[in-house]
C-alpha cells in the first residue's frame, strides 16, 4: 500500500471543500457516522480516492459524466489497476447510481465490507 502522499494535501483539501452533490450525498448521509471509519478526498500514492476505509482497505469512487470519454476509462482502468495492485478493492458508483439507488449503493457498500451477505 502506497503511503499518505503530502503533496496532495492542499488539493485534497480543496476537493473536500468542492466536493459534488453526489459525494456530499454519500459523505453526509451514509459514510461520516459509518461504525467502520472512512475517509475522503484521501490521498494515496499518485492518487485521490474519493472515499477510503484503511480497516477494510477499500476505496469507493464516484463517476460523474466526465468519466465516460474513452481517454478517461482507460485513465480510470489504469488507476484502478494500481490501487488493486496494493492490496486495495476499488468500488465504483456513478453519479447517477447515487441519485436513482442510494439505498442499493449503501447496501453494496455494507455487503463489501462484510457487514451483510448479499
Amino acid at each position: 500500500m502506497q503511503p499518505y502522499n503530502r503533496k496532495f494535501k492542499l488539493r485534497s483539501q480543496k476537493m473536500r471543500k468542492n466536493a459534488t452533490e453526489q459525494e456530499n450525498r454519500l459523505w453526509y448521509m451514509f459514510l461520516r457516522k459509518h461504525p467502520i471509519n472512512f475517509t475522503r478526498q484521501k490521498p494515496l500514492g499518485n492518487y485521490i480516492v474519493d472515499f477510503y476505509c484503511p480497516s477494510k482497505k477499500l476505496v469507493i469512487e464516484i463517476d460523474g459524466s466526465q468519466h465516460f470519454t474513452e481517454k478517461k476509462i482507460d485513465y480510470d482502468r489504469l488507476r484502478t489497476a494500481y490501487l488493486e495492485s496494493t492490496g486495495l478493492r476499488v468500488l465504483r458508483f456513478t453519479n447517477t447510481e447515487i441519485s436513482t439507488s442510494f439505498y442499493s449503493v449503501c447496501r453494496a457498500i455494507q455487503v463489501a465490507l462484510g457487514v451483510y451477505d448479499d
